[in-house]
Parts: structure tokens; C-alpha cells; sequence
């Protein structure tokens, strides 16, 4: 048979379902997979099983039930003072990553240039490629994760039509600041670029900082594309249930992709996510809190062990050096931790792309800490027990 799609098939398994394998293959405690455990709002769960067996169990709308996109509004105006317009300006998509789909494929010429930073999500780069645009990477490296100011404007050129910003930043925990977003909403419009904006962690963000949503700064509004998703929101990953907000212009084009891809999204659990926007506010802005308590939890006992903890802005990420534990390189460190001492990590130099001249981080790994207090206490147990 001819060969598959080249660029497609040039990727391999991706790393969080490689490490997640290899966990359950060795009865490993999971830090790896981003799946929070023992977060997940029991009522909210009810309601989806009410709607599930009430019905309707037909196509809803290809944009998604009015309710939650109603509810999506009201949710933007009450936490940025973004005021949408729920029919134009709103659409469910089937999860986070449909939805990054959804916007590189429907916004992207071939020969089209996107600057993305790294380390940055695993998905972007193979859909940027399929769709024939050209990635401009900036690296940011640990463990400030600081923006080099030379290397970002000269990501940009007459052929930048995407900017791709992930605030709160997986896997880097990064919270970007205003200043920041501002001198790359500077660099987007100075070149006519659009900026999608992966936001899928907004709420997860600590120590009093503030998310801010590139689409609320000065000249933004019409040429931002902001994606959400509830299983960060509410703690409910495989429900699958996102949305993009954009301009009626840009939404035209992106739901032109969307309805060739997924077209709708069940609407039981669309239902469930908005009556949990309408009723459980006090889950939303109480997450954050329960979730810095579990990463100070493991933030502690990684630097009682010798590790070196980096500081977790936001996500459910905590990125540590173990240099001063191992020589090895991170992903053959996460191999060995999996395999004999039964905790489940990623590599961060996972989420780089090796380049001439450039450096790939190999000494910080990243773990996930939504997870119960439980396997946090045994995962840090297990390590304690590290001999390499």
C-alpha cells in the first residue's frame, strides 16, 4: 500500500499516553497524565446522568446547546468584562485539543508562519504542519521561563499570521504576565497576526497572580481566538467538552473546520457544564485553592528528597531539577522512575524541538499534582527510595 500522511506519521505515540501505559504496566503511582483524582463535582455528574437518560438523544446545534453558550457568556463578562454576543461569538467543540484543531486548520494557509513558544503541548506543531503552516519557536528555559525580548520579535515577519500563547503554560506552569502578553499583542498587531489563545488552565492560578486574557487588552478583541475547557474547569477531562470564543469574522471560518470534524458535541454533558457555570461559581474559584494546598504538598517532599522544585504558577504542573540526584538525562530519569521505583513522571525536553545551536533542557522533569494527598504521600514515599 502507498505510505500514510508523512507528516502525521513522523510523530510518534504521544508522551503522556506512553508514560500513562507504562504506569499501569508497573503498578506506578501517576504524576505523569494531567487526570485530576478526587476533585470531580458529584452534582455535576448527576445532572449530565439525568440529561443523559431524559434526552434529547439527537444532534444538537453543530455550535452547542444554547444554554451553556449562554451560561459561557455570562461567564466571561462576570470574570473579564468581555462582552459576547452567545450566538455569534460562542461555540462548543469536543474538547480543548478539537478545538486548537479547529482553529489551526481553519485559520492557516500553506506557507503561513505561527510563533509559538517553548516547551509548548504536543499537539500544536503536528497540526501546524498538516495544515502547511511553518512553526517560528521561541524557547523558554528553566527556571525563570523568561521571554527572550530579541528572540520573540524576530520570530515575527510579514508571513506571521498566528501567534499561539498557552496561559497558564503546560507544562511550564508559566502564568504570562500582562506585560508580557501586551508586548506580544504589540508584535500581532504590528504584523497583522492573529492570536490564539489556549486558556485552558484560567482558573487554575495561584499565589494571588492574575490571568489575563489576551482578548481584554487595548485592540485585541477582534483578532483574539480564546479556547476554554471544562474538563479543566471542573475536573472532568474525559467528558470532552470545550469551546472557542472569537469574533463573528474569525468564528465563520473556524466553524467551517469544526463542523467537518466533530460537528456537535454530546449534549447531556453540555447541559451538565452549564448548570454547573449557572450554580457551582464556588467550585470554580475554589479549585485553585485546593489544588496550591497538593502542590505544596509535593513541592515540599520533592525538595526534602533533592530535588530542586520549581516554582508552579499555575496548571496542575510542577516541573523539578533532579541534576543534583542523577546524571542520567530526563527521559532515561523517567524511565528509570517508572520502571524501579514505580512513580510515573514526563520529560520536559518531551516538549522541545531540537534545533541547531539550541540546548534541550534535560534535567527537569514534570509532575502532576492533582492528584489525592494519598498518592501524593506514596509517590513521595516510593521516591524517597531512589537509588541511581
Amino acid at each position: 500500500m502507498k505510505p500514510a500522511n508523512s507528516v502525521l506519521s513522523s510523530y510518534g505515540t504521544t508522551i503522556f499516553e506512553v508514560m500513562s501505559g507504562l504506569a499501569q504496566q508497573y503498578g506506578a503511582v501517576n504524576l505523569g497524565q494531567g487526570t485530576p483524582e478526587g476533585l470531580e463535582p458529584q452534582d455535576i455528574i448527576d445532572c449530565a446522568a439525568r440529561h443523559m437518560t431524559s434526552g434529547p438523544h439527537q444532534y444538537p446545534s453543530m455550535f452547542g446547546v444554547p444554554e451553556l453558550r449562554q451560561a459561557i457568556a455570562a461567564h466571561d463578562q462576570a470574570y473579564y468584562g468581555v462582552d459576547l454576543d452567545w450566538r455569534s461569538e460562542v461555540m462548543i467543540t469536543s474538547g480543548a485539543t478539537e478545538a486548537l484543531a479547529d482553529c489551526l486548520f481553519g485559520l492557516i494557509e500553506p506557507g503561513d508562519e505561527v510563533v509559538l513558544f517553548e516547551p509548548l503541548y504536543d499537539s500544536y506543531l503536528p497540526i501546524i504542519r498538516r495544515a502547511g503552516g511553518i512553526p517560528k519557536l521561541v524557547r523558554l528555559t528553566p527556571p525563570e521561563w523568561a521571554i527572550p525580548d530579541q528572540e520573540l520579535a524576530a520570530a515575527f515577519s510579514d508571513r506571521t499570521k498566528l501567534v499561539v500563547i498557552n496561559t497558564p503554560a503546560n507544562p511550564c506552569a508559566k502564568v504570562f504576565t500582562r506585560a508580557e502578553l501586551t508586548r506580544i499583542a504589540e508584535l500581532a498587531t504590528a504584523h497583522d497576526a492573529i492570536v490564539l489563545c489556549d486558556e485552558v488552565y484560567e482558573h487554575l492560578v495561584f499565589d494571588g497572580l492574575e490571568h489575563v486574557p489576551v482578548m481584554t487588552l487595548p485592540g485585541m478583541r477582534e483578532r483574539c481566538v480564546r479556547i476554554g475547557s471544562f474538563g479543566k474547569v471542573f475536573s472532568i477531562t474525559n467528558w470532552k467538552v470545550g469551546y472557542i470564543v472569537a469574533s463573528p469574522v474569525l468564528m465563520q471560518a473556524i466553524a467551517k473546520t469544526h463542523q467537518f470534524i466533530t460537528f456537535t458535541t454530546p449534549a447531556a454533558t453540555q447541559q451538565a457544564v452549564a448548570w454547573g457555570l449557572q450554580n457551582r461559581d464556588d467550585y470554580v474559584r475554589g479549585l485553585a485553592i485546593q489544588l496550591s494546598v497538593r502542590r505544596d504538598q509535593l513541592s515540599t517532599g520533592l525538595a526534602a528528597l533533592g530535588f530542586r522544585p520549581l516554582v508552579a504558577q499555575g496548571t496542575y504542573f510542577l516541573s523539578a531539577d533532579f541534576s543534583a540526584l542523577s546524571t542520567l538525562p530526563d527521559s532515561e530519569f523517567c524511565q528509570y522512575l517508572v520502571r524501579e521505583v514505580g512513580v510515573a513522571t514526563v520529560p520536559i525536553s518531551a516538549f522541545y524541538v531540537d534545533r541547531p545551536g539550541l540546548d534541550v533542557p534535560r534535567s527537569t522533569i514534570r509532575f502532576c499534582f492533582a492528584k489525592t494527598p494519598q498518592a501524593i504521600d506514596t509517590a513521595l514515599e516510593r521516591l524517597a527510595k531512589l537509588r541511581v
